[in-house]
């Protein structure tokens, strides 16, 4: 297709096709990759997901684009503004449809799927047919042909499994900062989104540089985690299940679950974050007394046979197995160090998007301007630089106005609700 025949058929809020991803890293790395392809022949390309505010995406659409990939809150979301129409879509994609199911968003593709028309051609592509798949399949697909692979559960002969057994929690924090001492680069898992924050920065206090990936963090945070990890500035990722799936970091040697997973599906696709593309890999799953029991149910489930070992990482003798694991130890780093290099990527990023970076100026509003003439700079609720202000700090301070020092709401409170009312999508409370 040539550029100007695809210029012809490109319409204002109008797509031609869509592709609906579960998660915004997934949307993403779609939509980077699909460009290379588009590129060429003139084809526009443009993502749709929560946690940012809509209204670039609205100017995105508004100058016509060919290809929306999307996560479905947000895209619903924009339908029921009127924002865009799908009635000119010819080709619809939904990735990752098990994940979707599994995290409630069948409902909303089903609104989503009902706007396009019955005609043209759909794909889906989902490691299961169960917990409402297969519904979609028979509503939406007719006289389909079905492409198999290897099932989730096959075997991965470059993967190899380790659960080791610690005695309580001062063994499990010893043995997690060694597996995260090596040079190399490692994922760690976590069942809870707090979990993964707290362990992130206490590797990094360490001198371990560690970014965390969970479904509080901002679309900007998440990026600029992303974009350290990639790099090997940071050599662990703490996440969620939210990086279980779809994401892909090439060269991840060891994968790491800090408790086991709720079920074996999770299980299969975390650990196949490593040992990709025919690469070898190794997965550990640290399990304390109690959750013996419970790691022996997944295992059956997971159809995977792996014999416990008990390691006490805090011995004068390490196990030669966690030894292996850790590979050759890198240097720590200063934390000061690291995290006025994180500053200085967060100001970069601000100052591409044109804003100023916090603290580097304020709002000339004559809103601001007013809350200023009152109660000088520390007007406002209580924040250095008033509420409006673009340095963000709308809490704590020690100016006047009504909050006073140490007003308002406890310091990121604001900025946490400002992006559950903007999402609605794939930003909000669903995502992990």
């Amino acid at each position: 297709m040539a550029a100007g025949e695809a210029a012809k058929k490109r319409k204002p809020s109008r797509p031609r096709a869509i592709i609906l991803a579960p998660t915004r890293e997934l949307v993403t790395q779609i939509a980077e990759t699909l460009k290379m392809l588009a590129d060429p022949v003139g084809l526009k390309v443009t993502t749709i997901f929560g946690g940012v505010p809509q209204r670039r995406q609205e100017t995105a659409l508004e100058a016509g684009v060919d290809i929306v990939v999307a996560a479905p809150g947000r895209l619903d979301d924009l339908l029921k503004q009127g924002v865009l129409t799908l009635d000119g879509v010819e080709i619809t994609v939904l990735d990752e449809a098990d994940h979707m199911a599994d995290m409630g968003f069948l409902p909303v593709v089903t609104r989503i799927m009902n706007k396009t028309p019955k005609q043209g051609q759909r794909l889906l592509f989902s490691a299961t047919l169960d917990n409402g798949v297969d519904n979609i399949v028979k509503k939406y697909l007719h006289n389909p042909v079905m492409h198999s692979v290897d099932s989730a559960e096959s075997p991965v002969p470059q993967l190899t499994h380790h659960i080791f057994e610690v005695a309580g929690k001062d063994q499990k924090d010893a043995l997690i900062e060694a597996l995260a001492s090596g040079t190399a680069r490692r994922i760690m898992f976590t069942r809870m989104k707090h979990q993964a924050k707290k362990l992130a920065k206490q590797l990094t206090a360490a001198g371990i540089p560690a970014v965390e990936l969970q479904g509080n963090l901002s679309q900007n945070a998440r990026d600029r985690n992303l974009a350290e990890f990639v790099s090997g500035e940071a050599r662990v990722l703490v996440a969620t299940d939210v990086a279980a799936r779809g994401v892909h970091v090439d060269g991840v040697d060891l994968v790491v679950h800090i408790d086991p997973p709720v079920e074996h599906k999770a299980y299969l696709h975390r650990s196949g974050r490593t040992a990709r593309a025919g690469n070898e890999g190794d997965v550990v799953t640290i399990v304390l007394p109690e959750q013996r029991s419970e790691m022996r149910s997944l295992m059956r489930a997971a159809k995977i046979n792996v014999t416990p070992l008990q390691v006490n990482p805090m011995a004068k003798t390490v196990s030669p197995e966690v030894l292996g694991l850790i590979g050759e130890v890198a240097p720590r780093e200063d934390p000061k160090a690291i995290e006025a290099r994180r500053a200085e990527a967060q100001a970069a990023q601000q100052r591409a998007a044109g804003h100023n970076p916090a603290g580097a100026g304020s709002s000339t509003g004559a809103n601001a301007k007013r809350k200023r003439s009152r109660g000088g700079s520390g007007g406002g609720r209580g924040g250095q630089g008033g509420a409006g202000s673009q340095s963000g700090q709308r809490s704590g301070g020690s100016g006047g106005g009504r909050g006073g020092q140490g007003g308002g709401r406890p310091g990121g409170s604001a900025s946490q609700g400002s992006q559950r009312r903007s999402g609605g999508g794939q930003g909000g409370r669903r995502s992990a």
